[in-house]
């Protein structure tokens, strides 16, 4: 993706004479109209257009070189957006969501009327801070501005993209704050646009050696430290998970290790993403409808690097590793059959009786192997994992399941404040007996019922007393709620979360719950 130049700009709104300026108008509990300086005169003419009425997500735009109205700025484009009665809104994430989705907007107007460049007026509004509209705003119209292009035809009916958006603030002794929270926005939606990035990649072209390559460059740009574990060191290390699903493959599988570190008496956190960087099922092989979307079964690994990413260019107060466990699932001639036996890194047993269900092998691997070497003070495992939780949930919701209370909460605040919503499901012994195998210590599929809750049992076998918490996000990678923001295909979901979260960690703030 190309990247957006985002400023806040010394000239006044009235001097703004760009493709497109954005002022915003709210309503107040008795339906009037309400704006600040700019729009203020224009209220009265405006209440005359029954089309706008300012409600949340409506919008009117007005050419103002042919526009009746007077007083307008020199601007080729005036849109006028709705933000409905934010007093009546029921809290800060609600009315974060509203800002994204105004930027998505934003984003669409852009795409529609091919706009290079944006100016946005800052509303002075109550309720709504400068730099929390600067950050939500900045973050929803660059993941509205989102295209993938890579693979096509410079076309010159094709949108360029956008090239500078530019925020027009009233209060200019306020400048350092608004810088700080576009920044943070800026950070959180680029990110988000890196996993899809690696996400829309066609599986030919995003193997795990790619996997390892995007690590290096993140190392080399942010100064973390890189380790790339080969397919000799995991024969050595006995990963007969990952070794398993990599049977059938031509390329060798990698395990890819970024660490962020801060200092030694802060908590360090392990993430986990799936890296399954195509998916065939194996010898149990999937249909074929459908299977090319099975490239984004790598999804949970994009969105760890991603977030890694932004988690050492923000600089934050918590020390962070990142694995990602990586291979294909293919059905060649020396692939692992239903009913093989295999052994995890650190002993445990598990018997094969599908082979389409290799996530939780590799990732069982990774969480065991970073839990003994770095010992973390949790555990977050992202991944595209069962078909199940779009039956539980649709493409609504992800999947969360967790032996830690107060990480489940947590994370559900996070996934809250940033639009990506997590829904609770419950793990437990009768759960866990779906998965006992007669001949290992464990099997790798507990059936169709509960099939998200057996998958995380098996999962939860590898992590001990450790707080963590298990990310389904299989039904919300990809196809999620349509939102202005959020693009058709792969959503980058999970990466602002992990942001959302680790912004605001505190130190030792986990105990032991064993929920």
């Amino acid at each position: 993706m190309k990247i957006t130049k985002v400023v806040i700009a010394k000239k006044k709104v009235e001097e703004y004479a760009g493709e497109l300026l954005v002022a915003f108008i709210a309503r107040d509990g008795a339906g009037e109209l309400v704006g600040d300086g700019l729009l203020k005169p224009l209220l009265p003419s405006l209440q005359g257009f029954k089309e706008f009425s300012a409600k949340k997500e409506q919008y009117f735009l007005i050419y103002p070189g042919v526009s009746p109205i007077k007083g307008l700025p020199p601007c080729k484009r005036l849109l006028l957006l709705g933000l409905g009665d934010i007093a009546a809104m029921s809290g800060p994430s609600e009315i974060f969501e509203l800002l994204r989705t105004a930027g998505g907007l934003i984003a669409g107007q852009c795409k529609r009327n091919l706009v290079t460049t944006v100016g946005l007026n800052i509303p002075e509004l109550e309720g709504l801070d400068d730099d929390l509209v600067g950050e939500y705003v900045a973050e929803g119209i660059l993941l509205g501005a989102y295209q993938f292009l890579k693979y096509q035809k410079k076309d010159d009916d094709v949108y360029p993209g956008l090239k500078k958006i530019e925020f027009i603030s009233h209060d200019h002794g306020n400048r350092s704050k608004i810088g700080k929270g576009i920044d943070r926005g800026v950070n959180s939606a680029l990110a988000a646009c890196a996993a899809r990035d690696m996400a829309n990649e066609p599986g030919n072209c995003w193997t795990p050696g790619h996997f390892a390559d995007a690590a290096k460059k993140i190392a080399k740009e942010l100064k973390l430290k890189c380790t790339i574990l080969e397919k000799s060191d995991m024969t050595r290390l006995a990963m007969g998970g990952i070794l398993a699903v990599n049977k059938g493959s031509e390329e060798a599988p990698k395990m890819v290790i970024l660490e962020y570190n801060r200092q030694k008496n802060v908590d360090t956190l392990l993430l986990v993403g799936k890296g399954l960087t195509f998916d065939s099922g194996g010898i149990s092989l999937k249909p074929a409808q459908g299977m090319m979307d099975m490239k984004y079964d790598m999804c949970g690994g994009a969105a760890v690097l991603a977030a890694m990413g932004a988690i050492a260019r923000e600089r934050l107060g918590v020390n962070v590793v990142a694995i990602v466990p990586s291979t294909d699932n293919m059905a060649g001639g020396g692939a692992v059959k239903p009913g093989d036996v295999i052994t995890h890194y650190g002993g445990i047993t598990s018997e094969i009786e599908n082979t389409d269900a290799e996530g939780r092998l590799i990732l069982a691997d990774a969480m065991a192997y970073g839990i003994e070497k770095y010992q973390p003070a949790c555990v977050i495992d992202l991944a595209t994992l069962t078909g199940a939780v779009i039956i539980a949930l649709g493409h609504h919701y992800s999947g969360l399941l967790s032996n830690n209370d107060q990480l489940a909460a947590r994370l559900v605040a996070a996934g809250k404040m940033c639009g990506e919503p997590l829904w609770r499901l419950p793990l437990g012994e009768m759960y866990a007996k779906q998965i006992k195998s007669k001949v290992a210590d464990i099997k790798n599929t507990g059936g169709k019922p509960a099939g998200s809750i057996t998958a995380a049992e098996y999962l939860h076998k590898f992590v001990g007393e450790v707080p963590w918490a298990h990310l389904d996000i299989a039904g919300t990678a990809w196809d999620f709620t349509e939102k202005s923001y959020i693009p058709g295909g792969p959503s980058g979901i999970g990466v602002r979360t992990l942001i959302e979260l680790l912004r605001s960690w505190e130190n030792g703030i986990l105990t032991k719950d064993n929920s």
